[in-house]
């Protein structure tokens, strides 16, 4: 026996493969039980043609066991094992991959899926392994092989005797540090968990003794120990089996389990794909949002498997931030991953996995829509503003993807309503979308112009998310028909003959107009007279893109910078208060200033917003009282 350098011949290659490949100690577990798990394919494999082995598939295992007093962990199969010249050529060299050269040289073979293909995996041992032994004996071999390295400065290579064809992995856990406490790996229930997270769809058992303590028969006190063959993984995804062979109770009882929810989803989606890329996914639908889905801290992504070995939990990649609420997975036989297992390289198939993901989703959701109202619309109560982000987010970008499956409030029956069910119901003379953005639908319903819309026989939708009006400007139309805000500027729905009567109202009362507005200061920009009030004396509309709604909201916001939209105090043309000012203007200007100031104050509070000077505005209705 004598030690060997690794053909890789670089120590500084061996650190880097510890020290900055792998990020997370506790997955040099999924590597060796995936490698174990490949071990266990070729000869399961290779029995299919040699009856010589003598194994049925229920006879295979992975086997782990601890020596907790000399810190030693062992990881066996019952695979293929390795002679003297494999584990000189798989692991005396960084990076190259038995499972690989078996894949491709039986590349017409339908059946084969080994998981390990990059040679490295097996050298994450040595993140927690200050000394790592392998004994294998090749099926065929009547002599194993002792391979033991304690890291960068080589390894042995010497005969020795197992029973059995296989491959035990033994390693010596380090001694624990302040920083890191690496005797949790010696622990069977920690090892039972890891197994669970990483490995529980290996389609082998994975099995460990486990030592209880249980009470003797016949006695009140006495107990003894006993020892159970545990195993630990579960082996079958559930999102590989036929549709037709799961209840829905196994769904819903996969989802709380694997995503803690106390509470059954709204939808499963459950999809294989073939093609250009091949995957499984198993997608749900919450009920309900998580107390931190709409905070900095909530995290999305599909837990991605490869093979049925977990690669990461949260995948962002594969969902749109507007489907961000979608729980689930995606298992991929395809991807390209790199080469610790533990990062996606960013490519082409992640991304038409991602893509064809998202389609899926959309139409479910869509389907939900047509068919199941009463479901879809507790679905958008807990998620229609996350939908209504993506309208607004990245300027419109993705806003032809979800602007379908917005609901609105309506007027019309108090309930929620598509743009498209709107339109559907629309008078020939309406020539827009009416909306009114407000904090709830009662305080939009006070709104002067509210009424007028109603009275003319049109539907206004009501916007009380903070994020609808910004959602719509970006959307702007949908059908040719342009959404237009009641409370703003554009908002047109008078007849002809009483549009062109207030204009020339306008006109004939200029000067008293531009004193009313002086009289205000900065509050509003003009006053004017208008058709659209019904019975209300005054209301204010916004000009420009920037609505009052919007400016509360803005202003709203951390480290808000005093946004202030432009304002026009609009008085009814056809109410008794627009004769009174007239007169006002003829014979007394001072009361006409404080009328103007009053009615300003009375259009705030009637669109929901505060007045600066509440004291001003008490002193003014007793001056005028008086």
């Amino acid at each position: 026996m004598r030690t060997k350098q690794f053909k890789a011949e670089s120590k500084k290659l061996l650190d880097m493969m510890i020290n900055s490949i792998y990020t997370n100690k506790e997955i040099f577990l999924r590597e060796l039980i995936s490698n174990a798990s490949d071990a266990v394919d070729k000869l399961y494999f290779r029995s299919l043609t040699d009856d010589s082995i003598g194994l049925n598939r229920a006879d295979y295992c992975i086997r782990l066991s601890t020596d907790v007093d000399n810190r030693l962990l062992t990881i066996s199969d019952n695979g293929i094992g390795m002679t003297a010249e494999e584990l000189e050529n798989n692991l005396g060299t960084i990076a190259k991959s038995g499972s690989l050269d078996f894949k491709n040289n039986n590349e017409k073979n339908e059946e084969i899926d080994v998981i390990g293909q990059f040679g490295v995996g097996f050298y994450s041992a040595f993140m927690v392994a200050d000394k790592v032994t392998v004994i294998s004996r090749a099926f065929g071999e009547e002599t194993a092989n002792r391979w033991e390295s304690k890291g960068a400065e080589g390894y042995t290579i010497a005969p020795c005797e197992k029973e059995s064809v296989g491959t035990d992995i033994i390693l010596h856990i380090k001694a624990d540090t302040e920083e890191e406490k690496y005797g949790e790996f010696l622990d069977a229930y920690r090892l039972s968990s890891l197994v669970k997270k990483y490995s529980d769809y290996i389609r082998y058992p994975v099995k460990m003794f486990f030592t209880t303590r249980k009470k003797v028969e016949g006695s009140e006190d006495e107990y003894e120990d006993a020892v159970e063959d545990r195993t630990l993984n579960s082996m079958i995804p559930l999102w590989k089996k036929n549709k037709s062979e799961i209840t829905d109770e196994e769904y819903n009882q996969f989802y709380k389990d694997k995503f803690y929810d106390y509470e059954n989803p709204l939808k499963v989606i459950h999809t294989k794909t073939e093609g250009q890329a091949t995957y499984n996914s198993l997608l749900y639908i919450p009920a309900h949002a998580p107390f931190d889905y709409y905070s900095k801290d909530f995290e999305k992504g599909l837990a991605l498997y490869s093979k049925g070995v977990l690669i990461t939990e949260k995948c962002a990649d594969l969902l749109p931030d507007y489907f961000s609420f979608v729980k689930g997975l995606v298992d991929s036989e395809d991807l390209s991953l790199n080469i610790s297992r533990e990062t996606l390289q960013h490519d082409y198939q992640l991304r038409l996995i991602a893509k064809t993901v998202e389609k899926k989703i959309k139409s479910e959701l869509t389907k939900m829509l047509n068919n199941d109202r009463e479901t879809y619309e507790k679905f958008f109560e807990a998620f229609g503003t996350q939908l209504k982000f993506g309208v607004y987010s990245e300027y419109g970008r993705h806003k032809d993807a979800v602007a379908d499956l917005l609901l609105f409030k309506s007027s019309f029956e108090d309930k929620f309503v598509t743009v498209e069910e709107y339109i559907s119901r629309m008078p020939e003379d309406q020539k827009a979308i009416y909306y009114a953005a407000g904090e709830t639908v009662d305080k939009i319903n006070m709104l002067p112009q509210a009424d007028a819309v109603k009275a003319k026989g049109y539907e206004l939708l009501y916007f009380t998310d903070y994020v609808d009006e910004f959602a719509i400007r970006m959307l702007r139309e949908v059908d040719g028909k342009e959404f237009v805000n009641i409370c703003a500027e554009n908002a047109d729905f008078g007849t002809d003959e009483e549009k062109e009567t207030v204009k020339a109202k306008n006109e004939a009362c200029k000067d008293m107009l531009d004193f009313m507005a002086e009289s205000l200061d900065d509050d509003v920009t003009a006053v004017r007279f208008t058709e659209n009030l019904g019975t209300h004396p005054v209301c204010l509309v916004s000009e420009g893109g920037l609505s009052s709604e919007m400016e509360r909201v803005l202003n709203a916001m951390p480290g808000a910078a005093g946004v202030k939209a432009s304002l026009v105090l609009e008085i009814n043309a056809n109410h008794a208060i627009a004769d009174k000012l007239t007169d006002l203007f003829e014979t007394d200007r001072d009361t006409l200033d404080k009328y103007a100031k009053l009615l300003n104050a009375q259009a705030r509070l009637i669109g929901g917003m505060s007045i600066e000077n509440p004291a001003q505005f008490s002193s003014l209705i007793c001056e005028l009282m008086l």
